[in-house]
């Protein structure tokens, strides 16, 4: 690394939290719920997968957008992708804490990296349901800036993004690091502004990380960032 860190932004999504047990079982409960009939989890998933990594830019983490990717990922599987009143109870049900799982090195990590005088703040790719989330989840407290896509208009990769949270921050962009799961738009996106970078990698399956500045787990980055090693 070019420069001292002196905060150190996350990534939400895979990085402090993921939906629990997976983004399936719970559109398979709600769907049941509702109409009697569980759809296959894991069809689910797999459907939602394909349709997340074919969402393109014009994702914009909107209402709408949601909508349209959850039609896309329930179609032929249950009526209730196309019921509007069901797609407002998964809404307003990811809003809340229940469906979500805080990793267990995240606590840790973020008591350690404060308590070793880090700033730290939250830059996410989300929507207006972050703030209530993550005070629900006992996590807003850790950070002293939350910047949120849906709030500003701008999503990662791009620069502009990490330029507003460089200015919410009072920092040069050298002086701040990002680390997130998605090595295009937390590291790409990060880099190409100007700030440093680590690959969070919490999949054990993952091999050839394309660079050295990979971390299996926050508290490895914790422990990292005490030693002088990032």
């Amino acid at each position: 690394m070019s420069a001292r860190v002196v905060a150190v932004t996350f990534d939400v999504g895979g990085t402090l939290l993921a939906p629990w047990p997976s983004v399936g079982h719970v559109y398979a409960a709600m769907a049941a719920r509702r109409d009697g009939a569980a759809p296959d989890p894991e069809q689910i998933n797999r459907r939602f997968h394909a349709a997340w990594a074919a969402r393109g830019a014009a994702f914009d983490y909107s209402r709408e957008a949601w909508a349209a990717l959850v039609r896309e990922t329930l179609r032929g599987l249950t009526p209730c992708a196309e019921d509007p009143a069901f797609f407002a109870a998964l809404y307003a049900h990811f809003a809340g804490p229940e469906p979500w799982r805080v990793f267990p090195d995240v606590v840790p990590a973020l008591e350690v990296l404060r308590q070793g005088g880090y700033r730290l703040a939250v830059l996410s790719n989300w929507d207006t349901r972050l703030r209530p989330l993550l005070q629900a989840l006992r996590l807003a407290d850790f950070f002293e800036v939350l910047v949120i896509s849906g709030e500003v208009g701008w999503h990662k990769p791009d620069p502009r993004l990490f330029a507003h949270a460089a200015r919410q921050l009072g920092l040069p962009p050298r002086q701040i690091l990002h680390v997130g799961d998605s090595w295009a738009e937390d590291v790409g996106g990060a880099r190409r502004a100007g700030w440093q970078a680590v690959w969070l990698a919490r999949n054990s399956l993952v091999t050839g990380a394309p660079g050295p500045d990979t971390v299996p787990s926050l508290r490895e980055l914790a422990d990292r960032l005490l030693s002088g090693a990032v």
